[in-house]
């Protein structure tokens, strides 16, 4: 769990439950979750948005990351998960730091998470959840097992394990993908790279598709 909002978490009194699981093999061994790698195939090439890449530029250019993870959310991460967004805001919603809770046991706060658009409006969060995002300050190993604890939480709070839930981690420079189906835990062998943005924006764009794809 990100240490900036460690605080926050504790004084609303959510168990910090995501934050207990440090590596993929312990999670997929708790849920029976059987592991397989595979590429990403059949994504288009897309060129990320010019106003994107001169932000991105700009920040990676004059702010300084060391120590804070708050700032590369900000700065880095958000703003490529936005603008991957824009084109699917009648289907999906980004939400960024909202609570999830399957039980006293899976609960916690993922950085980011898509689900479906609400008919009730943007303040209401409605399932299927379709994605997670957590963010690591270079700890990508235990980061997986944060994620994949929170993708776990997600496809049984959906009650459709027919729903692929895809889930990302990143340090904001380097992106790693996988997706949760029919309980088989599929890594990418494709990484990110925020110096490559136009192949990073490809990828969020294809996995939102497919996301799309399940209403």
């Amino acid at each position: 769990m990100s240490p900036f909002y460690l605080e926050f978490l504790i004084d609303f009194g959510f168990a910090m439950s995501f934050s207990e699981y440090n590596s993929l093999p312990a999670v997929l061994k708790e849920f029976s979750l059987h592991y397989q790698e595979k590429a990403l195939e059949d994504y288009l090439a897309i060129q990320a948005p010019i106003n994107l890449k001169e932000e991105i530029a700009f920040n990676l250019t004059e702010l300084a990351y060391d120590g804070s993870e708050a700032i590369v959310c900000e700065t880095l991460i958000f703003p490529v998960l936005k603008a991957a967004w824009k084109p699917f805001t009648k289907e999906l919603m980004l939400w960024s730091h909202q609570a999830i809770e399957l039980n006293s046991k899976l609960s916690g706060i993922p950085d980011y998470l898509f689900s479906k658009q609400s008919e009730l409006g943007k303040i209401v969060m409605d399932k299927p959840f379709v994605a997670v995002v957590e963010a690591k300050k270079d700890d990508f190993s235990g980061g997986w097992g944060q994620c994949a604890a929170e993708m776990y939480a997600a496809s049984q709070i959906n009650d459709n394990l027919e729903i692929p839930i895809f889930g990302i981690v990143t340090n904001g420079r380097f992106w790693e993908f996988s997706c949760l189906h029919q309980a088989v835990f599929y890594k990418y062998q494709q990484s990110g790279n925020i110096n490559n943005l136009d192949e990073l924006f490809s990828v969020l764009t294809h996995i939102l598709t497919i996301c799309k794809s399940q209403f």
